[in-house]
């Protein structure tokens, strides 16, 4: 029985994912005060729920919302479904970082293949071409990327010939690069077994950077509108280039 088939022995139909909504949103604070960062208002409409909508838009069905800071304005919300996809939370009573934030959520996923979104970015590559990808190649960790021009904010991944992830490299100005765009499709039960023992971790410097170099996590390379609301300037910014970018799907 292939790893892409459930107990039943039924291939996986429904797209399922873990969205990162947890975090405090610091860097935000000087202009978004007291919610959540994915809640941050684009045009009066929270980040998150455009979202999922653009997971919906993709055919995802199933998502689990990783909360924690101001967790019940993202519940009251979005409730149990919205836009047709049914949502579970998984809550943390003390920040657990991204490692123990997924490792919490992967435990309530019901797939042995799932994705994992960061909520504070959108990218919007094809998640039909990304399975396929992921499932082609067998992999364990497989890790959405894109090209970008002229940066400094993001550090950038090598891959090598085979596209297995090489290298994490530190964020400096670089005039074109590979970026981590913040995007996984996981194999819950490798995954699981991977990570560390511990409940709060860094999934990104104590899980993937660990595991680099060694056949572990393939690169996949797309296209697509990408943004990152992080930092006030991107934030603006995102004000009408998110909205225009739906209006046009």
């Amino acid at each position: 029985m292939s790893w892409m088939e459930n107990i039943s022995g039924k291939i996986e139909k429904e797209m399922e994912a873990i969205i990162l909504v947890g975090g405090l949103g610091t860097r935000l604070k000087s202009v978004v005060e007291d919610l959540p960062k994915p809640m941050a208002p684009i045009k009066d409409i929270p980040f998150l729920e455009y979202l999922i909508k653009y997971f919906a838009q993709e055919g995802g069905k199933r998502l689990i919302l990783a909360v924690g800071y101001k967790s019940q304005s993202i519940v009251d919300y979005f409730g149990n479904n919205f836009l047709g996809v049914d949502i579970a939370y998984s809550f943390e009573d003390t920040p657990l970082g991204t490692g123990g934030a997924i490792k919490q959520a992967l435990s309530k996923a019901k797939n042995e293949t799932v994705f994992v979104l960061n909520g504070d970015s959108l990218f919007t590559l094809k998640l039909k071409q990304f399975t396929d990808f992921h499932k082609s190649h067998n992999n364990a960790v497989s890790m959405a990327l894109c090209y970008m021009e002229n940066f400094d904010r993001y550090g950038t991944v090598e891959l090598d010939g085979q596209n297995f992830i090489e290298e994490f490299i530190e964020k400096k100005p670089q005039k074109k690069g590979l970026i981590n765009t913040g995007i996984y499709l996981l194999n819950k039960d490798i995954v699981l077994k991977s990570l560390p023992e511990k409940e709060k971790f860094s999934f990104e410097t104590e899980f993937l950077e660990k595991n680099t170099g060694n056949h572990f996590m393939k690169g996949f390379i797309s296209e697509g509108f990408f943004i990152d609301i992080g930092i006030p300037e991107d934030f603006e910014r995102g004000q009408t280039e998110i909205p225009n970018f739906f209006k046009e799907r």
